[in-house]
């Protein structure tokens, strides 16, 4: 089954914890700290498999989580660092955040991958604290903790030429005549609910790779019938093979709608080069109309072909026409696509004050919040550098001129602390 959209939660490792020790040896004493770092917890990558066509794999599993890194040991040793979680994408992936739907990145080249969540570092141990004060310090940091994000994945199928049209209008039956594909094929609107690609041959040398987009209909640019789900495999295409349904009532009528809602959709799409194929030529009625369509489409710019998918007629000049045609437009990697919205990120001094009750109070802020996660609150030493770190960012005075009173309750990310003057 072809799937084209997913919904994906991520999670980062955590790093691993510092150590608080000290030096043990015979005949050495006061041996000092030596506490070692912890590991640093495993990224989250998407990986481009060019093996892969379809996001089927996240129906089964949406939530993708990084081992951790291991907490650091004695005699500095490090801890050791978590793998890195690399989760396989197809090429033509292209990532959002799901919450605020910013462009996170766009897949295409094989191998190609994006970290789209961090591992934390690891914290440090004791030795990192020793000074010519405080010469035994009993501080640590924990590791610090991994990222979350909830990720939205949609594929656009990368192929050389699409094939658009009416439903019905014979995309699929040209597609198995001039590839291996082997697409549902019946005389009625909608055979094709779903993308099909397929790899034809033009000479000894030259293979291009073809798409034939699912039947759009009046309104498809917004929605209707398969609509936006299908639209978007389009954008990734570089040249159009325009299919028309020869024994339409109107085949330039049909013309003009599925134009309209290429350019409705995105206004590059009609701007790609167009080989225009009126088909089913091998019936009599459509033999009688093709001068007076070809015309028509003259005048408009498109010198027209005519064809016969099913008979096979004139359908490997179409693909030479095609090809040379695609011979002369600019690689995919240099046409107009979207690119990535990057933010600054957040100013880790920065911290909010929220009073939630008469007596409790939420401080908020990414710096702030990380160093409450990353300090031991069972080890004196760490909660004094933390009271310190609040005091350096201003957080004391700023809690005080909000109105904290002495045994007021303070709550910073999941931890909960009474405050004391």
């Amino acid at each position: 089954m072809f799937i084209d959209q997913a919904e994906i939660h991520v999670q980062s490792g955590k790093g691993g914890d510092g150590m608080v020790h000290f030096h043990r040896e015979k005949y050495v004493p006061r041996g000092g700290p030596d506490g070692g770092d912890g590991g640093r917890g495993g990224d989250v990558i998407l990986e481009v498999r060019p093996t892969l066509n379809t996001l089927a794999a996240f129906r089964h599993t949406i939530r993708y989580v990084a081992e951790d890194g291991k907490g650091g040991g004695t005699n500095n040793k490090f801890g050791k660092s978590a793998e890195n979680l690399v989760i396989p994408v197809p090429p033509g992936t292209v990532i959002y955040d799901a919450h605020t739907g910013d462009l996170i990145g766009d897949l295409t080249a094989p191998d190609q991958r994006l970290v789209v969540c961090k591992g934390g570092r690891g914290g440090r141990g004791n030795t990192h604290f020793k000074n010519s004060i405080n010469q035994a310090p009993r501080t640590a940091e924990k590791g610090e903790p991994g990222g979350e994000k909830r990720l939205r994945l949609e594929l656009k199928l990368i192929a050389d030429i699409g094939i658009v049209g009416v439903p019905n209008a014979g995309k699929s039956t040209l597609l198995s005549v001039l590839t291996n594909a082997k697409p549902k094929i019946a005389p009625y609107p909608f055979t094709t609910l779903e993308p099909n690609l397929g790899v034809a041959n033009v000479d000894e040398e030259t293979t291009v790779v073809l798409a034939d987009i699912p039947g759009l209909i009046e309104g498809a640019s917004h929605g209707a019938g398969l609509g936006h789900d299908f639209l978007r495999h389009v954008q990734r295409t570089r040249v159009l093979i325009h299919i028309l349904d020869g024994l339409s009532a109107d085949p330039l009528a049909d013309f003009s709608q599925i134009n309209t809602e290429l350019a409705l959709f995105d206004p590059n799409l009609a701007k790609k080069p167009q080989i225009v194929a009126l088909n089913k030529i091998d019936q009599p009625e459509v033999q009688e109309r093709w001068p007076e369509i070809q015309k028509e489409l003259k005048k408009r710019g498109y010198a027209a072909m005519k064809i016969s998918a099913l008979a096979r007629t004139d359908v490997h000049e179409l693909l030479l026409k095609a090809a040379g045609k695609l011979a002369e437009t600019p690689p995919l990697e240099e046409t107009a696509l979207p690119m990535p919205v990057y933010r600054p990120a957040e100013d880790s001094r920065q911290f909010t004050i929220k009073r939630e009750g008469a007596h409790e109070w939420r401080l908020s802020g990414a710096g702030i919040e990380r160093a409450a996660a990353m300090t031991p609150w069972d080890q004196d030493g760490s909660v004094r550098r933390f009271q310190k770190l609040m005091e350096h960012l201003g957080v004391d005075e700023a809690l005080r001129k909000a109105g904290v009173k002495e045994g007021d309750t303070v709550y910073i990310g999941e931890y909960e602390l009474e405050w004391q003057e």
